[in-house]
């Protein structure tokens, strides 16, 4: 018989996992101390956005396979695998994680636990954490030492998480008995069977896997942005030096893309804790790496916005611009974080009349940044505007018609935060286009502006 299996915390982790293990075939209840957001998955509804997550919720809350609860001692009763997926926040004082909603967690479900059971983190927490929760458990069960914990990181990419659940790359448990590497084989089985590597480390290994993956594809990208900045000074092209340097397979082409930056919940928290807990245990060169990595993050958002300074011949006070995007990257509603909505927000602080168009974020941004305007469709944000920065890369965005666009604002330039679009064909059709790391194009066709209306 397949063990029952509970995830407690229902925020985008835990709700994309409690719907995959689901999907692969075993009986789940969700946990949350949010009624009202328990109240909405019960019927199936998904509160943020994330492709094909919704549909999936609603299969298996039919079903019956998925239910969710607000009641620890429910959850303790039904499941001999209890999933851990609460939010690590940053701290506001160190950017150090926040771990209270862990131990909280822990301190709620623990004393429930009866049987022997496992109990498996798959929250981003600090290396060190998952041996101090050890002795927690076993002070507060009431089964003591027969509940056991293990560590099973999570790398989920948004807007793909469905897949990243259900067809991961790899497969990382830290664990600390045969028995717990038994029952997480059970349930990756299905997974594993079709290739996917399963790695089993020990705990400490299993929590620093994630914190340093996440660091390093950060490094990537701080890196690209540093040689968009020496590509600026010298006449440099970074697009081309990213694709040369991608061939390499020691390199690989991937988050080599220069713009203003990474945002979001993961990556900027992730960085900053590893850099708290790397000071901590004496690591001064991962800290010092790690403190550059972001430093250089933040000055990619500096940067476009000197762009767009720049373009508008050194003053945004009274100049309309039209910000295409919200979200911190495409296919997601998240605006944590999002160098897009900072970059507007600092932009609208000079002086700058900024409308702000995202399709799938407009609300949450809006939350986020209520000074900001935001418009309902792509036409409306630019109509009259004096500036179009593009800084999330939606699909619509880079399939926009640059003609058509021409025709709508005020005057037609352009800065590419993202690096997403074609600038030869934009400038052929009039605009002006500047992007980080790469040459200025002028519109290489008259172009009549209309009058502003």
């Amino acid at each position: 018989m397949k063990p029952k299996i509970s995830v407690l915390g229902t925020g985008y982790l835990g709700a994309t996992h409690a719907a995959g293990l689901a999907e692969m075939g075993f009986e789940v209840i969700g946990l949350d101390v949010d009624a009202e957001k328990i109240a909405k998955l019960a019927r199936g509804e998904v509160p943020f956005h994330e492709p094909g997550l919704g549909a999936l919720m609603r299969t298996h809350t039919a079903s019956g396979r998925l239910r969710f609860t607000t009641d620890y001692a429910q959850a303790a009763a039904f499941a001999d695998i209890h999933f851990l997926a609460v939010g690590t926040p940053q701290s506001a004082d160190d950017g150090a994680a926040d771990l209270r909603y862990v131990d909280a967690a822990i301190d709620a479900l623990a004393p429930h636990l009866t049987r022997p059971c496992l109990v498996v983190g798959k929250s981003t927490v600090p290396v060190g954490t998952a041996a101090r929760l050890v002795d927690r458990l076993v002070s507060l069960a009431p089964a003591g030492g027969t509940v056991d914990l293990a560590w099973n990181p999570e790398f989920l990419r948004e807007g793909h998480a469905v897949d990243d659940t259900l067809r991961p790359d790899r497969i990382v448990v830290g664990v600390r008995s045969d028995i717990a590497e038994k029952l997480l084989r059970e349930v990756y089985a299905g997974i594993v069977e079709r290739g996917t590597p399963f790695l089993v480390t020990d705990l400490a290994t299993a929590e620093l896997v994630k914190t340093a993956a996440n660091s390093f594809l950060a490094t990537k990208i701080s890196f690209i942005n540093a040689m968009a900045e020496l590509c600026e000074a010298t006449g440099g092209d970074v697009t081309t030096l990213a694709r040369a340097i991608g061939h390499d397979a020691r390199i690989g082409p991937r988050f080599l893309n220069a713009g203003v930056g990474f945002g979001g919940g993961c990556l900027p928290k992730d960085v900053r804790a590893f850099r708290a807990r790397a000071r901590q245990l004496g690591g001064e060169g991962a800290a010092a790496l790690l403190s550059q990595v972001d430093a250089i993050n933040l000055r990619a958002r500096d940067r476009v916005l000197d762009m767009a300074r720049d373009t508008l011949g050194g003053e945004l006070a009274g100049r309309r611009i039209a910000v295409l995007g919200a979200a911190f990257k495409p296919d997601t509603d998240d605006v944590r974080d999002s160098p897009a909505l900072d970059v507007a927000a600092r932009a609208a602080r000079a002086g700058a009349e900024v409308v702000v168009y995202d399709p799938m974020a407009a609300g949450a941004g809006a939350v986020a940044r209520p000074e900001l305007d935001f418009a309902t469709s792509l036409e409306s944000a630019v109509t009259g505007a004096d500036l179009v920065m593009l800084l999330t890369e939606w699909e619509e965005f880079r399939l926009a018609d640059p003609r058509r666009l021409a025709t709508l604002v005020r005057t037609p330039r352009l800065v590419d935060g993202r690096n997403a679009l074609d600038h030869q064909a934009w400038a052929a059709a009039g605009w002006s286009v500047r992007a980080p790391g790469r040459a200025p194009l002028a519109g290489q066709i008259p172009f009549d502006a209309p009058e502003a209306a």
